[in-house]
C-alpha cells in the first residue's frame, strides 16, 4: 500500500497523478533529502555558479522578445525551459530561498512574453513551424510546468496554468488530423525533434483533464515520432536496436521515449509501456559505453558498445545531453518497472560521463561564453583527448554572448539524480544511489521515517545506513546492491543476511536505532575490447580498467608520461589487475 504521503504528494503534483496506480517507486517531495559530500558540492556548485546568475535568466528570456532565431532557424528557444526544469529540480533538492525567488521572477519574465493568443515563441509568425521551433516551444512548456510543481503563490499558479494551455492550444489549432503534419514542422531528423513535445502535452492532460490534449497526444503517438516509419512500433515490436533506426539521433529519440511513457501511464496501454521498457533496455545494451552515454560517431545511436573500441572517428561524441536524457528515461523506467538494472545505468552515468563533465575548475571552453566558461562540458572523450573540444549546440546571442544545449541541460540531471536516489515504494522505502547525508521520508503508516548514511562510496566500499522512527514499525526497506558487485556484504544489527546483485528487500519490524551495513568489494578488474560484443574482434585491442561503476582515467595534468604511448595490463585469475607491461594493446578507452 503506497503510503499516503506519496499519495496526498502526487495529488497535489497533478502532472504526476497517473503513477499511483501505475508505478513502483515514487520520489519523495521537496527537502527530502540533506546530502553532504562530492555530490552536494557539485550541486551547489551548479547552483551558485549557473541557477542563481540573474543576468544568464535575463538573457535567456530575451530571446523570446524577438524572432531571435528567424535568420538561422536555431534553437535559442531551448535554452530557457531546460534551465528552469533544471533549476526547479533542484531547488528540490536545496530549498535554496534566493533560487526559489530567481525561479518565479524567470516565470514572471516569461509570462510576459506571450502574445495575445499566448503564444511564445523565438520564430516569428512568418517562420514558426520549422528548424527547432516546436522543439524549443517544447521546452517553454516543461519549464513552466516543473515550475508549477513547486510554485507557492497560487495566483501565479493559475497564470501559468493559463498560459500552458494557450500555448498548447496555438499547436492544437494548426496541427492535427486534417490540418498539418507535425513530423513535417522541422527540416531536422524526420521531424523527431518536434514529435517530443508530447511528453508536456500529456503533462498538461494530467493537469487539467481536458481530453483535447489527450487527443492531441493520441494524434502525435499515432504519427510515429518520424516521417518514415513509426519507432513507437518499432520499439514495440522489439527486433532492432534503436542503431537500426532510419533515424537515429539519440538525444532527441529518447525524449520521445520519456513522452510515450508519460502517455501509457495516462492511458493505461500496456502496449507503449512496453514498447518503452524495450527501447530503454536496447539502449542500455546496444549504446551505453563504460561512462554511462552513448554517441560515438558525433550524438547518434550508433552501437556505441562496440564503436567505443574504434579509434578510427576522432570527432565529438559522448554528449551531455544524451547522458542527462538517458539518466531521466532510467528514472521513469526504473520508477514505472521497479527494475534495479536502470538504477545502475544512473549510477554509471552519474558518477562518470554527468559529474566528469562539470566543469567546476572554470575551465574557459569559448571565448564568448558568459564569464568566459561553460558550467557543463558538451562532450566527453573516451580515448586520449582533452575535454571541452567543443560547445555542443552553440548559439551566439544578440549581445555577442553564446550558450550551449548541454550547458542548459546539466541542472536537470543532477536533480534527476537527487530525485531517485531515494523513493517511497508500495511496501516503505527504497534506496537506489548512496550519498552520505539524510534521507527524511514516510513509512506506509504515514509515519516518518529518517535515515541517516555514512559512507565514502563509490571511492570506499562501506555503507552504513541507521534508521530513525517516532514508533516501530513493519515494512519493507529496499537497497539496490549494484549489478557490478558479485560479493556484496549487508549486515542488519550486525547479523549477516544473503545478499546479491538486484534488490535486498529487507521485511521487518523496524525500530528506532536499526542499522543495516553494506559493502561493496571494488577491486580493480580489466575490461577487454573483446568483451564488447559480436564485431569487436575486428578492432584493435583495448583495454579499460574499472572500479565498481567508476571507468577510470589517466590525465597529463598528473602524470609526465605520454598518454598516447601503447600500454598494456596483467591480470590475477579472477581479472583483477596487479600490474601493467608495455606493448599488449594500443591503449584504453
Amino acid at each position: 500500500m503506497l503510503n499516503d504521503m506519496s499519495t496526498r504528494l502526487i495529488a497535489n503534483q497533478s502532472a504526476y497523478r497517473p503513477r499511483l496506480s501505475t508505478d513502483k517507486f515514487f520520489c519523495p517531495g521537496p527537502g527530502s533529502w540533506a546530502y553532504t559530500g562530492p555530490f552536494h558540492e557539485a550541486v551547489r556548485f551548479i547552483e551558485s555558479h549557473q541557477l542563481l546568475d540573474a543576468a544568464l535568466w535575463t538573457r535567456f528570456a530575451e530571446q523570446f522578445t524577438r524572432p531571435s532565431d528567424d535568420h538561422d532557424l536555431g534553437w535559442r528557444c531551448e535554452y530557457w525551459g531546460k534551465l528552469m526544469r533544471g533549476g526547479a529540480m533542484v531547488w528540490s533538492y536545496t530549498r535554496n530561498p534566493e533560487l526559489y525567488r530567481q525561479l518565479e521572477a524567470a516565470a514572471r519574465d516569461m509570462l510576459k512574453n506571450a502574445e495575445p493568443d499566448g503564444r511564445i515563441s523565438t520564430y516569428s509568425r512568418e517562420a514558426e513551424f520549422q528548424g527547432w521551433d516546436i522543439w524549443g516551444r517544447k521546452y517553454v512548456l516543461l519549464g513552466m510546468e516543473y515550475f508549477y510543481d513547486i510554485c507557492a503563490d497560487e495566483g501565479l499558479k493559475r497564470e501559468l496554468l493559463d498560459s500552458l494551455r494557450a500555448q498548447t492550444d496555438c499547436l492544437l489549432a494548426h496541427f492535427g488530423p486534417g490540418k498539418a503534419d507535425l513530423r513535417e514542422a522541422s527540416c531536422h531528423w524526420e521531424g523527431l525533434n518536434s514529435s517530443s513535445v508530447l511528453e508536456p502535452v500529456v503533462r498538461l492532460y494530467n493537469m487539467t483533464g481536458e481530453k483535447k490534449y489527450l487527443d492531441f497526444a493520441d494524434y502525435i503517438v499515432s504519427l510515429g515520432g518520424i516521417q518514415s516509419v513509426n519507432i513507437f512500433e518499432l520499439a514495440y515490436e522489439d527486433r532492432l536496436d534503436p542503431w537500426q533506426y532510419p533515424v537515429t539521433k539519440a538525444y532527441e529519440m529518447m525524449s520521445c521515449f520519456e513522452g510515450l511513457l508519460e502517455y501509457a501511464r495516462a492511458t493505461g496501454d500496456g502496449k507503449w509501456s512496453r514498447a518503452v521498457v524495450n527501447f530503454a533496455r536496447r539502449v542500455l545494451d546496444s549504446d551505453i559505453t563504460i561512462i554511462g552515454s552513448a554517441g560515438c560517431t558525433h550524438e547518434l545511436f550508433d552501437h556505441s558498445r562496440l564503436r567505443q573500441i574504434d579509434p578510427d572517428y576522432t570527432g565529438i561524441m559522448q554528449e551531455t545531453c544524451v547522458t542527462v536524457t538517458w539518466m531521466k528515461l532510467c528514472g521513469q523506467v526504473l520508477c514505472f518497472t521497479g527494475d534495479p538494472v536502470f538504477g545502475d545505468a544512473m549510477e554509471r552515468s552519474l558518477h562518470n560521463a554527468l559529474l566528469g563533465a562539470v566543469n567546476t575548475r572554470m575551465v574557459p571552453r569559448d571565448p564568448l561564453s558568459p564569464g568566459g566558461w561553460l558550467p557543463f562540458d558538451s562532450y566527453s572523450p573516451l580515448r586520449a583527448a582533452p575535454r571541452g573540444q567543443a560547445v555542443g549546440g552553440r548559439m551566439v546571442m544578440e549581445d555577442n554572448t553564446i550558450y550551449g544545449c548541454c550547458a542548459a541541460i546539466g541542472a536537470a540531471g543532477l536533480g534527476a539524480a537527487v530525485q531517485l536516489s531515494a523513493t517511497h515504494t508500495r511496501n516503505g522505502a527504497a534506496v537506489n544511489l548512496y550519498f552520505p547525508g539524510t534521507l527524511n521520508l514516510t513509512t506506509p503508516e504515514g509515519n516518518r521515517l529518517g535515515l541517516t548514511i555514512e559512507t565514502t562510496y563509490p571511492v570506499g566500499e562501506d555503507i552504513m545506513l541507521e534508521l530513525s522512527l517516532d514508533r516501530p514499525e513493519t515494512f519493507e526497506l529496499a537497497l539496490r546492491i549494484p549489478g557490478w558487485c558479485k560479493a556484496a556484504k549487508a549486515r542488519v544489527n550486525g547479523e549477516g543476511t544473503s545478499v546479491g546483485p538486484g534488490w535486498l528487500k529487507l521485511q521487518r519490524l523496524w525500530q528506532d536505532g536499526d542499522r543495516v551495513s553494506l559493502r561493496f568489494p571494488m577491486p580493480v578488474e580489466l575490461l577487454s575490447s573483446g568483451e564488447m560484443g559480436e564485431g569487436s574482434e575486428k578492432l584493435p585491442p583495448h583495454q579499460a580498467l574499472v572500479r565498481g561503476p567508476i571507468a577510470l582515467a589517466a590525465s597529463e595534468e598528473f602524470l609526465e608520461d605520454d598518454l598516447s604511448a601503447s600500454i598494456g595490463f596483467k591480470t590475477d585469475a579472477g581479472g583483477q589487475a596487479r600490474s601493467q607491461a608495455a606493448g599488449a594493446c594500443r591503449g584504453t578507452f
